[in-house]
């Protein structure tokens, strides 16, 4: 294949080109935000379980309060009742009488015990509504850490993919100007050769593979046409001669 030199030139341009669209797709990929964000959103999965849990458990002993709350109530209100019957004279069986003393003093019994559930699930409600308000705090705080660093990271992406847009411009405007045939092998090397399609011989040695040409191979180069495309006899990459070369 032939190519005017200037056309060989612009492959190093395009190439260049190429080279700095990979390295900021690359970039984007490898953004320190991206694990970052990645390791909050595991952390605020996991917060947002545990205040779940706490949430409930709160909710669960209010509602045993409540109903402890009520027993003790009953008892209270019966004790009473029975306390007015005792008080009032009206009854006047020895056996009655025993018989009320004895149930006014189960039921103190009943209520001091009741009394003493109350104040156990009093204390583990309060200690759940402290450790869900914990939670919860935590909780904001990771929401607030990772909206900072979805903001950083969205900041950082529109920085790259405004370069990449202005990249992509410039190279387009750079490969109108190359020969069809030469640009697809390119391309086709390009894709072949891990991104690099066409480098430069600087001092006899090939930018691509970075090895040094033997004398047999520059010997080769040099009695090349000018207009000759030329490939590197080691990884098979256009070789685009300059003034640098070494010839």
């Amino acid at each position: 294949m032939n190519a005017a030199p200037a056309d060989q030139i612009r492959l190093l341009d395009v190439q260049a080109l190429d080279v700095r669209l990979t390295q900021l797709a690359h970039r984007r990929d490898k953004l320190p935000e991206h694990a970052e964000i990645r390791s909050l959103d595991a952390e605020l999965a996991q917060q947002r379980d545990l205040l779940v849990a706490a949430q409930t458990e709160e909710s669960d002993t209010a509602r045993e309060q409540t109903k402890a709350e009520q027993d003790v109530d009953q008892v209270r209100q019966r004790a009473a009742r029975d306390q007015q019957r005792l008080d009032s004279g009206k009854v006047t069986s020895p056996k009655d009488l025993e018989s009320l003393q004895s149930e006014i003093t189960s039921l103190a019994k009943r209520q001091d015990d009741l009394e003493t559930i109350v104040l156990e699930i009093m204390e583990r409600h309060e200690a759940a509504q402290a450790r869900a308000k914990e939670l919860s705090a935590a909780l904001e705080d990771l929401e607030s850490k990772a909206a900072d660093a979805a903001a950083r990271r969205d900041a950082v992406l529109r920085e790259i993919d405004a370069e990449a847009e202005s990249v992509r411009t410039e190279r387009a405007e750079a490969v109108a100007a190359i020969p069809a045939d030469l640009l697809k092998l390119y391309e086709k090397l390009r894709e072949q050769q891990g991104g690099v399609g066409a480098a430069q011989l600087y001092q006899r040695r090939c930018e691509g593979c970075r090895l040094e040409l033997n004398i047999t191979e520059v010997n080769e180069v040099r009695a090349a046409a000018p207009d000759a495309v030329v490939r590197c006899e080691n990884c098979r990459r256009i070789l685009v001669r300059t003034p640098k070369s070494g010839l």
